[in-house]
């Protein structure tokens, strides 16, 4: 029997604003709740990121409230490690054991072995750091460094603020590198097709010819993890060609001479065998960038993810950007700088309660500098100085994953003892996932805050049931660095006995000895984020009134062009092509050709066994990451995984439409099914990330939980040190060697 239509103009039902969490880009929605209960979700009309819209993910938002897989209480192991067997207790004594179990480590061990890793932004994480500066340690991470940290850094260490605004209203061009909104990020697609309407043009740089590239003026098909060869190419080009600002090269810039002598080596023609494309090609995406002034570079993940070779491709790319004097100029990349009208997320954080030598004690700190305490400090010191505000150091100054999982296996330099996992399944998200999923497993003690029972929340010692948007108000402010953020109310409390993220660490912290006065003044996260929103003078009284009378959403008052007359952010007041930040960190000033890890292999016995490249990982409608695969309506849509290969490399393999095939790499291999597309280089393979089976039986003491392993193309990925890039600490997703077969009866080869 079918419900009744819902009147929603019943004056008993309230319209709530909330938010969507689906995805980072937090899109606003109206919650219809009556007596106590959610009855529809729907896009918010007046919000200015979605305009009403929903995507999938969006709209299964009453699927996820109360499904039936959702952890509801606290579990405690009573089992062996991954056996399954679980008692339900109160979130009281969850809390109380877990800090007394902390207490005991911190005490034999020191604060530094305790680590936390996170996800994407499902989390008051600000929170977090304030409760691991608190206790002391300096081993917080996410696997951000996939995720636009290293861009934001080292385009911080140029110019003084990552360029990430984009006034695509008034651009000539957009330049999508490595990144495909119209499979991941709908309003972004739709604000560019809006553009191009009015005469912007569109170029996108990508391996397969993707939705967007459909849509694009021009498509750049460069190999996998060739990124650094084309921009340092560009850049030849741009300089060669007499194609830059002259003006503000001379005027706002430092370097710009040892930059033009350092990149006549990098021809087009010698830029043409490492990224499979032709001289002609890439002066004429370089061209039409330059002469199509002002334009915006938008950011993709691509260069964030291709390990070693990460750093100074991104480099390269922002001095692209600043030789056409495209940053913060009408049309061009908007450098917003922080908020200084509200409270950011690196003033919540309590960065100065942790000391020195903690700091010093920071996982991989020693290698990788940048998006660690050496940079961060130094990055931070200079924003405080230039702004009065920093960046925060919760996404910015992170404990290198690689290095906490050899910590916890290997002791070096010191042994973690207890893991925190908050908004992720690392399995799924971290590179070499078999490295990490034996982390898991063998780490002495483990905490998850999850919405369902994971690969990763199966070896915990505790799993706690953590309540999700419509439970919980949220604020969006890209993650502390800019000048604007959105927030929606929490549209109901939480449901059974869930709590939030911030009622967590609060209530470990305050167990741990933290004072509830001075520490955590906050007994919820609406008068915390009112803390956010009163300086900015608004006629307010709550968090909630902020929602409603104003509407949620707040923009600062910031100036583009005060860089004419203040100068640029930095040390010199001017955009630094030659980074003073990287050469104090023992980098080089200018970006210098490094190849991928594996896509220009010179080894004939690597070739000839892996002679196919590798990117991994993008994201596809309709799942985030590797959420969403619990709900049925979705797996619907997507129910198998699959890999794009060209017809005639599958043809030679002898592979056919929708095989299961194995993709294999020297850490290991997974299955997908073919899809065989002309639109990727046959020499070229693409996995979809994130894959797990959550609807699968356990069975105790297995390998493969969830089948976390078999289809997840983080297997793939590479993330030994040599791997990462020195400057970041980013491991390898992309520009790796794999083969393919098919699968034959019973899974071999």
């Amino acid at each position: 029997m079918s419900k009744p239509p819902i009147d929603l103009n019943d004056p008993s039902i309230e319209a709530c604003k909330s938010t969507c969490f689906f995805c980072h880009t937090n899109c606003g929605t109206i919650a219809y709740v009556k007596d106590g209960e959610v009855i529809r979700v729907e896009g918010d009309p007046d919000h200015s990121t979605n305009r009403g819209g929903l995507c999938s993910r969006g709209n299964i938002a009453l699927k996820h409230l109360d499904h039936p897989d959702r952890i509801n209480t606290p579990l405690k192991r009573k089992g062996a490690k991954g056996a399954g067997q679980w008692e339900e207790i109160t979130w009281e004594q969850a809390l109380d054991e877990i800090a007394e179990r902390l207490k005991v480590i911190r005490e034999e061990s020191g604060a530094e072995a305790l680590a936390t890793c996170g996800g994407t932004v499902r989390t008051d994480d600000w929170a977090r750091r304030r409760f691991m500066n608190l206790f002391g340690s300096p081993n917080s991470f996410h696997n951000a460094l996939l995720c636009w940290i290293p861009t934001f850094m080292i385009e911080t260490a140029v110019s003084g603020w990552s360029p990430f605004g984009a006034d695509l209203d008034n651009a000539k061009i957009a330049v999508l590198w490595g990144a495909n909104p119209g499979a991941s990020v709908l309003p972004t697609m739709r604000t560019l097709t809006d553009c191009q309407k009015k005469g912007m043009k569109l170029m996108v740089i990508d391996p397969r010819y993707t939705a967007t590239a459909a849509h694009a003026d021009l498509w750049v098909p460069l190999r996998p993890g060739s990124d650094l060869a084309l921009a340092l190419a560009w850049l030849n080009v741009i300089i060669g060609e007499y194609l830059y600002d002259e003006d503000f090269c001379r005027d706002y810039c430092t370097g710009f001479d040892e930059l033009a002598e350092h990149v006549k080596q990098y021809t087009p023609q010698w830029a043409a065998p490492l990224t499979d494309l032709t001289p002609a090609q890439i002066r004429e995406s370089a061209r039409m960038y330059a002469k199509n002034k002002p334009g915006s570079i938008m950011w993709g993940t691509s260069m964030d993810q291709q390990g070693r070779a990460s750093g100074a491709a991104i480099h390269a790319r922002a001095l692209i950007r600043a030789i056409m004097g495209n940053i913060n100029v009408t049309g061009g990349d908007i450098q917003t700088g922080p908020g200084l009208e509200f409270m950011v997320d690196e003033e919540f954080e309590c960065n100065d309660e942790l000391s020195e030598e903690q700091r010093a004690k920071q996982l991989g700190s020693d290698k990788f500098k940048l998006c660690t305490w050496p940079g961060y400090g130094l990055i931070r010191d200079i924003a405080l100085d230039t702004w009065g505000a920093a960046p925060p150091s919760e996404w910015m100054c992170e404990a290198n994953a690689p290095s906490v999982w050899r910590a916890i296996l290997e002791g070096e330099p010191y042994r973690v003892r207890a893991l925190i996992c908050c908004a992720t399944n690392p399995v799924n998200s971290y590179g070499d996932s078999k490295v990490v999923l034996e982390a898991l497993k063998n780490v002495e003690f483990l905490v998850t805050c999850e919405y369902w029972m994971t690969s990763a929340a199966l070896y915990a010692d505790y799993v706690m049931p953590i309540a999700g948007a419509l439970e919980r108000p949220v604020i969006h402010n890209n993650y502390g660095c800019a000048t604007v953020f959105h927030g929606g109310r929490r549209a109901i409390s939480p449901l059974h006995d869930r709590g939030t993220d911030f009622q967590f660490w609060r209530g470990l912290g305050l167990r741990l000895g933290q004072d509830d006065e001075e520490d955590w003044p906050w007994e919820c996260e609406e008068e915390a984020y009112f803390d956010i929103v009163y300086p900015t003078g608004l006629e307010i009284e709550s968090y909630d009134e902020f929602v409603d009378e104003i509407g949620g959403s707040y923009s600062s008052d910031f100036n583009p062009n005060a860089w004419r007359e203040e100068g640029f952010p930095t040390r010199s007041g001017k955009v630094e092509l030659k980074s003073s930040v990287l050469e104090e960190l023992g980098y080089p000033g200018l970006p210098t050709y490094v190849g991928a890890p594996e896509a220009q292999a010179e080894d004939p016995e690597i070739v000839e066994s892996f002679p196919l490249i590798l990117t991994t990982g993008g994201g596809f409608m309709p799942f985030h990451h590797s959420e969403e695969f619990n709900i049925k309506e979705l797996r619907f849509l997507r129910p198998d995984p699959y890999f794009d290969i060209n017809p005639e490399t599958a043809q030679k393999l002898g592979i056919k439409k929708r095989d299961w095939c194995w993709i294999e790499t020297m850490r290991g291999r997974i299955k997908q099914r073919a899809c065989l597309t002309s639109g990727i280089a046959p020499n070229t393979i693409y996995t979809q990330r994130g894959w797990w089976y959550p609807e699968r039986a356990l069975t105790p003491g297995e390998d493969d939980p969830f089948g976390v392993l078999e289809s997840n193309t983080n297997v793939l990925t590479a993330a030994s040190f040599e791997d990462c890039d020195p400057i970041s600490g980013t491991w390898a997703c992309r520009g790796l060697r794999c083969r393919v077969y098919k699968v034959q009866e019973g899974g071999a080869r």
